[in-house]
């Protein structure tokens, strides 16, 4: 258990980890490839390990330098059948997009398991329309919870339209798609990240996009690339968020993703008063690359639609603690979507701030928080959820005591340095305390 101080300022300037969303994407491709994808900045989190740890296992060669922070992935003889089962761990990404590439290779017989969380979230958004292209996935559920056996086939192209906004069954189509017979076409109801797209593009892939719909084509071979990944918006976020709600912060985010379908949380918090300013933009791998510069503000509450919620839905649990902050009543709708991550986090926000002293209702997708609220001293669980327990840590700093989080270690998922660098950035020591 740690425990988080109060504190005045967040004062400097930060890298944030490389983009985990981007990192997966990277090694998937990169296992496509002959020639191999070559990436700088690859996320240093848990989850993305769980992805080179499975395509090694397919007999995917993974090169990491850690000195330089580099990782190049490649399959020179094609992938191989794994002689064990493949364990995503915690990793949501890893699993479906596993299933995806697996699909489509025909003849390769896997199965992809995760940890007691993994299992208990949905597949079957993922395993049906693969099994609509011709794939052969069996297990819980009819399919619906891992593990999962694949075993691959020449799959079919065609066209599918998503029930719910999800970058990562959209990627898992994708993947199967290049192999297919056929284009395959993805709509989805409302916009979700297009990392996938966009590094297509950039590999010189073909990849038609037209609004909700994106369409690949059966390729024969991936061309190998090098680039620098951005860091990671979703990491950002906790600075962002920490230094708008702390009295007397100035803080610089350098080198962060600003893809456009990443910082809805930007947007919703301009709306409640976010000082801010975007400098230095460029390009990195297609990725828009720049700093993000937030002082201190003063918020208002505000309405975030189930449109919005694509864009930010890993934020969510650290606007959350922005809304306490915030004047009036901010309200979150068509957030169902965290029910189903590593924890159920609408619930575990709700518990954790109203310990705090929070006026928060929890609602059945979403919340309605009233704020300006004091927080107060008190003890945070993290249900195993690495945003819960790092958005639990920005209360802390605004909280009037020490807020001590349980199963802080989960935040090793995806930021390993973070509380490394929440104690350089506030210059206020963390404590180890028993539980």
């Amino acid at each position: 258990m740690i425990e988080i101080n109060p504190t005045s300022r967040i004062n400097g300037e930060i890298h944030v980890p490389g983009d985990k969303s981007i990192s997966h994407r990277a090694a998937f491709l990169g296992a496509m490839t002959r020639d191999g994808v070559e990436v700088s900045n690859f996320s240093p989190g848990q989850d993305c390990a769980s992805t080179l740890a499975c395509l090694e296992a397919m007999g995917c060669a993974v090169e990491q330098d850690k000195a330089l922070n580099t990782v190049k992935i490649k399959a020179p003889t094609g992938l191989k059948e794994p002689k064990d089962v493949l364990d995503a761990k915690n990793s949501g990404t890893t699993a479906r997009l596993l299933l995806g590439l697996l699909s489509g290779i025909p003849n390769l017989f896997a199965v992809v398991t995760g940890d007691e969380s993994l299992k208990r979230r949905p597949m079957g958004r993922v395993v049906k329309p693969l099994v609509a292209m011709g794939a052969k996935i069996d297990g819980r559920e009819f399919g619906e919870r891992l593990p999962l056996a694949v075993r691959g086939r020449k799959l079919s192209g065609g066209v599918h339209t998503l029930q719910v906004a999800s970058a990562q069954v959209k990627t898992a189509i994708l993947l199967a798609g290049l192999g297919a017979q056929g284009a395959t076409t993805v709509i989805e109801p409302s916009p979700t990240r297009d990392h996938t797209e966009i590094m297509l593009e950039y590999l010189g892939v073909p990849v038609l996009k037209d609004g909700l719909k994106v369409t690949v084509y059966p390729t024969s071979s991936i061309p190998g690339e090098s680039w620098r990944i951005p860091g990671d918006f979703s990491a950002a976020a906790f600075w962002i968020v920490a230094a708008a709600i702390t009295a007397e912060s100035e803080l610089r985010i350098k080198e962060v993703n600003v893809n456009p379908t990443r910082t809805g949380l930007l947007k919703v918090l301009e709306r409640m008063g976010l000082d801010h300013a975007i400098e230095d933009e460029t390009l990195s791998g297609g990725e828009r690359t720049a700093t993000v510069a937030v002082r201190s503000s003063r918020l208002k509450g505000t309405t975030v639609s189930p449109e919005e919620v694509p864009s930010l839905i890993d934020e969510l649990p650290v606007l959350a603690v922005a809304a306490t902050r915030a004047e009036g009543i901010t309200e979150i709708r068509g957030a169902r979507e965290l029910r189903v991550k590593e924890s159920d986090r609408i619930h575990a926000m709700a518990i954790n701030l109203k310990a705090l002293g929070a006026q928060i209702q929890e609602t059945d997708d979403g919340w309605i928080i009233e704020g300006r609220t004091t927080l107060s001293g008190g003890r945070a669980k993290s249900f195993g959820d690495h945003r819960v327990a790092m958005a639990m840590a920005v209360a802390g700093l605004v909280a009037t005591g020490p807020v001590c989080i349980e199963d802080e270690e989960c935040v090793s998922i995806s930021y390993p340095g973070f509380f490394d660098d929440l104690t350089e950035l506030t210059q206020t020591c963390l404590k180890e305390v028993s539980s």
